[in-house]
């Protein structure tokens, strides 16, 4: 069985004929398996999903419990169709998973979803799957895309609000998986005292204490008077009357594209932080190399960057020019 033939792009997502299912479709369908709760990959409405116990529980709190016709928790290697399929740790966030197809007959593909390799307070670590085919982001699939060590850019935000112990420092993080990190980074910074929380977080924060983590005194940042130095909030917040309460606060932002000072600028960020969950340009080039597949297909992102490097290294490569993900939410 050729690879087009187990695994292709459709106007829903990828489609895997002999399993008779999508993984991570963009539009409701009968059968999905999902890599993880970011919304880009994990939508409601499907007729039956199978994904980690952490990212149905994950779904569930942002859909509700109603969200697809059934669920199944991906326990071990499982027989979907005539393909056999098992999820591997990505890194990504809480519940983040690989999934890796394994027809009758024919080549082995492994789906990344989104993937990092940075260690990760509030995820397992991303796992090497061995597998024919190697299915990756391409997020940050550019050279200048290098990302520093994160615990250097808690030294950044610490120093800030040492320098700065009047003005509120309030950290724009993505409100699943981006904003526990950085709570989980700066309490290993020695950040000990309360962070204030914006409510949007506040349920996915108690999910994950209940998962294990444990992610120090947090309090509300919606009362009027706010007592912690640190406040993180989604970025929508910032487009919003919310952020008023402070006065004169430090405007930060946690993500990879903090990279691209101009896009910082653009934002208004005083204090960019360029932490992200996702590969950068050597982790990326790197997991390629280790795994050796025979071929790769490439996903969102900068798809060409990385066409040309496979090129150059003469790996077979294709992109899937697949259409409805964010390359991380800003």
């Amino acid at each position: 069985m050729r690879a087009d033939q187990i695994l292709h792009p459709t106007p829903a997502g990828l489609y895997c004929p002999p399993g008779d299912f999508y993984i991570d479709p963009i539009r409701p369908v009968p059968r999905a398996l999902i890599t993880h709760g970011h919304g880009d990959h994990a939508r409601s409405g499907h007729g039956a999903v199978m994904a980690t116990r952490q990212t149905l529980e994950i779904m569930a709190i942002r859909y509700g419990t109603d969200f697809a016709g059934q669920t199944q928790a991906a326990d071990g290697p499982l027989r979907v169709g005539d393909t056999t399929v098992s999820f591997h740790p990505a890194g990504h966030i809480l519940g983040s998973a690989q999934i890796a197809v394994q027809p009758d007959h024919g080549p082995r593909i492994v789906v990344s979803g989104d993937y990092c390799r940075h260690p990760n307070p509030v995820s397992a670590a991303y796992e090497p799957v061995a597998c024919d085919i190697f299915v990756t982001e391409a997020t940050f699939g550019l050279p200048v895309f290098k990302h520093p060590d994160p615990a250097g850019e808690m030294t950044r935000l610490i120093a800030s609000m040492a320098e700065f112990p009047e003005r509120p420092h309030l950290i724009g993080a993505y409100a699943l998986g981006k904003a526990q990190r950085l709570i989980m980074l700066a309490r290993q910074a020695g950040i000990d005292g309360p962070i204030a929380i914006h409510g949007a977080l506040q349920r996915l924060c108690d999910y994950h204490v209940e998962q294990g983590i444990d992610l120090g005194p947090l309090v509300p940042a919606t009362a009027k008077q706010v007592e912690a130095q640190l406040v993180i909030a989604p970025p929508s917040a910032f487009a919003s009357a919310w952020v008023q309460r402070f006065r004169d606060p430090v405007i930060g932002f946690a993500s990879g594209w903090m990279t691209v000072r101009a896009r910082a600028r653009q934002r208004g960020v005083e204090l960019p932080l360029v932490i992200s969950d996702h590969v950068d340009w050597p982790q990326v080039t790197r997991t390629i190399t280790e795994l050796a597949p025979s071929e790769v297909w490439i996903t969102h992102g900068a798809e060409d960057g990385l066409m040309r490097w496979c090129e150059l290294e003469g790996i077979p490569a294709r992109p899937l020019r697949l259409v409805g993900y964010e390359d991380e939410p800003e």
